[in-house]
């Protein structure tokens, strides 16, 4: 097919080649563009190739190029889209609309092409460019899981509008009712499938699934509204059973612990309405609560051996009460008694003559003192005044964490960990595969398959007991280096400063954030 033929050269087509057959040298470069665009079609190979033939004349063809298809396909390398070209002059595509507009249809459908087809004005085409002639539709990604736990209040003490800590008010036994809502889960989505544009079907990522976690003594699951809800098995209060959300069994002792009630043993939280008389013990698994205005006056122990311990008023030891806290300990004043804690101390007023020990212990910062005695913590001291005018002793300690042992600690526990994950999957994947026979099962299989049950709830339990502890030991490690001793009013002759393997005894008064410094006490 003969495209262009004049005095200087003939331009041909042959089975999609273009050739041209130079008559005479010299036809000037510049002005072949205007062929060019006049035969989109045309599409140069080289061009290098075409300056030297229209340099020379020839007695042969040579080719130069390709002869496009009036319409073209492109499909992108994802799939996700298709692009369509026209190669034709603009006043061909206004003149040819309806012929070039089931041209593209023929193209698409010979492509493959059959999703996302999009409307289009073929008027308004540039020829030679592409235009969007379908879209993909992409997967939606499902959902995260989403977990909702009934808050457990904070405990701190009610700071009135002058400033004041109040640490005769709070809120530290939460009631709870048998079948109450704990908490609930939304499952994760699977997300919605794409479709690319040859209809081919992309997988959506479903959403991330998390455990809910709750202890299974005194909650349990049930699926309410395509959600899967968290209710108390039993009466009594809300409560953190190793890092999980839980109800602990309650009992109030709406006078005193004393002649009448005996020493008490009890597993569960307990909530006294009055004090414990001097010589009495305390023992409970969870929370403690001791609501007389007068506080304890040399009772002999009060300990909870998970929970926390709240005494509203002060504790008057006598140099013999000892109380004891798996968590913290919140006190008005404590006066010659021993308090340890594996978590917190937090003391309203002052601490006299006392031996304190915990992981961090608070003083009142505005007015608090701790004077005389020994507080001992691994992180953090925080008091507005320390020892006295009298210059009476008193020892501000902070006993560094040993990173060496603490990270051979973490990677047992990290060791048994994943084991018990591998377990819990084993489980998972047992209780799955036995599930669509549960109706076909014999008693003992029965039996058996709740035992299975029964073995992935005390893994779970053990696990996330064991993740706790790690996050704990980690915390820990991470503060290591940044242990201090803050003294914000008055630290008097006498006070005994140690951080670490670092002290000082305090001859002047001062005040100030003490803290190791290049190696050093900055004291």
């Amino acid at each position: 097919m003969i495209l262009v033929r004049n005095d200087n050269f003939e331009l041909s087509e042959e089975n999609g080649k273009v050739f041209i057959l130079t008559y005479s040298a010299g036809f000037p470069l510049k002005e072949f563009d205007s062929v060019l665009r006049s035969h989109p079609r045309l599409k140069l190979s080289n061009f290098s190739i075409l300056k030297n033939v229209l340099a020379t004349a020839n007695t042969c063809a040579v080719e130069i190029g390709r002869w496009l298809p009036n319409v073209e396909a492109e499909i992108a390398r994802d799939k996700m889209s298709a692009s369509i070209f026209i190669n034709e002059t603009h006043d061909f595509i206004l003149k040819n609309k309806e012929n070039l507009t089931q041209q593209i249809l023929e193209t698409l459908e010979n492509e493959g092409i059959v999703h996302g087809i999009l409307d289009f004005d073929i008027s308004k085409v540039e020829p030679g460019k592409a235009f969007l002639i379908a879209q993909g539709t992409h997967p939606v990604t499902g959902t995260d899981a989403q977990i909702t736990y009934l808050p457990k209040p904070e405990r701190k003490p009610v700071i009135s509008e002058d400033g004041k800590a109040d640490y005769y008010d709070m809120n530290f036994i939460s009631e709870i009712s048998e079948g109450s809502w704990l908490g609930e889960k939304i499952p994760a989505t699977l997300g919605k499938p794409g479709q690319n544009v040859l209809g081919e079907i992309i997988a959506a990522v479903p959403g991330r699934d998390f455990p809910i976690r709750y202890d299974i003594k005194s909650a349990y699951e049930v699926e309410e509204d395509g959600k899967v809800v968290i209710r108390s098995k039993i009466a009594g209060v809300l409560d953190d059973v190793k890092g999980m959300i839980g109800v602990n069994r309650h009992l109030p002792i709406h006078g005193d612990v004393g002649v009448e009630t005996g020493n008490l043993e009890f597993n569960g939280s307990l909530s006294i309405k009055g004090t414990v008389i001097s010589g009495y013990t305390v023992i409970a698994t969870g929370d403690i609560s001791i609501e007389g205005a007068e506080g304890v006056s040399g009772a002999k122990l009060i300990k909870s051996i998970e929970g926390d311990v709240y005494i509203r008023g002060g504790i008057f030891g006598l140099g013999s009460t000892l109380v004891e806290a798996g968590g913290n300990i919140f006190v008005k004043h404590v006066n010659e008694a021993n308090l340890v804690a594996a978590d917190s101390i937090h003391i309203g007023s002052y601490a006299l003559g006392s031996q304190l020990s915990a992981h961090s212990i608070y003083v009142d910062e505005r007015k608090g003192k701790i004077i005389g005695g020994r507080a001992v913590a691994k992180n953090t001291i925080v008091t507005a005044i320390s020892g006295n005018r009298l210059e009476r002793r008193t020892e501000l300690i902070i006993e560094s964490v040993n990173k060496q042992e603490s990270y051979s600690v973490i990677q047992g526990k990290a060791t048994h960990l994943k084991q018990l994950q591998f377990e819990i999957s084993e489980h998972e994947a047992k209780i799955k595969s036995l599930l669509p026979f549960l109706n076909q099962m014999s008693k003992e299989q029965i039996a058996s398959f709740e035992e299975t049950k029964q073995g992935l709830a005390k893994l779970k339990v053990e696990a996330a007991t064991n993740d706790r502890e790690i996050k704990l030991a980690m915390d820990e490690m991470r503060h290591a280096g940044k242990e201090e001793i803050i003294v914000k009013k008055e630290a008097h002759p006498g006070t005994y400063i140690q951080i670490g393997k670092k002290s000082s005894f305090l001859s002047k008064m001062t005040n100030g954030k003490f803290l190791i410094e290049f190696g050093e006490l900055n004291v």
